[in-house]
């Protein structure tokens, strides 16, 4: 436990200078999971192992120690940690527990209220169309979800450019992308040491999105000049009021080519698709595993250490 208990926390300084290179050299999917995936368990991980630091440190009190049936004398000599090392575990753990469970409930009020507004919304095949002269589009999560797209918009774009604004936003609502959001800014709450990867993942969802428009268009071109196109009307105007449910579902601040950096994307859509880069992939993984292991190495280490102070 001396040395596994701190690899999650030390993963997590690392994992960050990671995010960059799968967004921008992996394959928008693939580099979508592995990023949720990563932020999801290192906060997990590393928010255990500031619960085993914290329970090293309470033990150490005779109070808390009769509770357990622990000897706090034995706990102060056998325990692998300081006393002050395991405090601030403890402080750490409190304010990543509160600020977790803060973002759950901010997270859950806004997905029902995303269902609650998109079922009073009149449609036609999920479609929305709204009386607004600024530029706006987005995607809203329901039970089925809607595509709203302002007047502005459709004024502002032709047919083509259209139709691969609607494959856009339906791909977020077809591959649930608010839900890899949520859990990536889960993960970032818990260990706010992870927020890169949160803000990688609000990026490759767009990019995911833009090339499912680019498959259903079959002109990848076609589609970074939409992105573009939008980005440059959006600009000189305020989003659609309605947009507050989906911007906030979807973390962005604005509609189809105003989230994310878009001269990444458009460069990202003139260049050839990506692949799913195993490299980077195989690393992800690694760092992964390495994480789940030494958490439950460190886990069974207090388990050890528990039984060995009991009085």
């Amino acid at each position: 436990m001396r040395i596994a208990v701190y690899i999650p926390l030390l993963l997590s300084l690392l994992a960050p200078l990671g995010a960059r290179p799968l967004s921008e050299r992996c394959e928008p999917r693939l580099a979508t999971w592995l990023l949720t995936v990563s932020a999801l368990v290192l906060g997990t991980a590393t928010t255990i192992s500031l619960g085993l630091l914290a329970v090293t440190g309470l033990i150490r009190f005779p109070e808390l120690a009769t509770l357990g049936h622990w000897s706090a004398h034995d706990a102060q000599h056998d325990d692998p940690a300081e006393l002050s090392v395991a405090m601030i575990a403890g402080l750490l753990l409190g304010a990543a527990v509160l600020m977790a469970a803060r973002m759950l409930w901010r997270r859950a009020r806004t997905l029902a209220a995303a269902v609650l507004e998109a079922e009073c919304m009149p449609t036609e095949d999920g479609l929305v169309v709204v009386e607004d002269e600024a530029p706006d589009a987005f995607a809203i999560p329901g039970l089925p979800g809607r595509v709203v797209v302002s007047t502005g918009m459709l004024h502002t774009l032709d047919e083509t450019e259209r139709h691969i604004l609607l494959a856009h936003e339906r791909a977020h609502l077809s591959a649930h992308h608010y839900a890899f959001v949520a859990l990536a800014q889960l993960g970032a709450a818990a260990n706010p040491l992870l927020r890169p990867l949160a803000t990688a993942v609000s990026y490759t969802i767009e990019r995911w999105a833009d090339e499912n428009a680019a498959t259903a268009t079959g002109d990848r071109t076609q589609v970074a000049h939409t992105v573009a196109k939008a980005a440059l009307a959006a600009h000189h105007h305020t989003p659609a009021r309605a947009a507050g449910v989906g911007l906030a579902i979807f973390g962005r601040r604005g509609p189809l080519s105003a989230a994310g950096p878009v001269p990444r994307r458009v460069a990202a859509l003139l260049a050839p698709p990506f692949g799913r880069h195993p490299v980077l992939a195989a690393a992800t993984v690694v760092v992964l595993a390495a994480t789940a292991l030494s958490t439950a190495e460190a886990a069974h280490d207090l388990h050890l250490l528990l039984e060995a102070v009991g009085a």
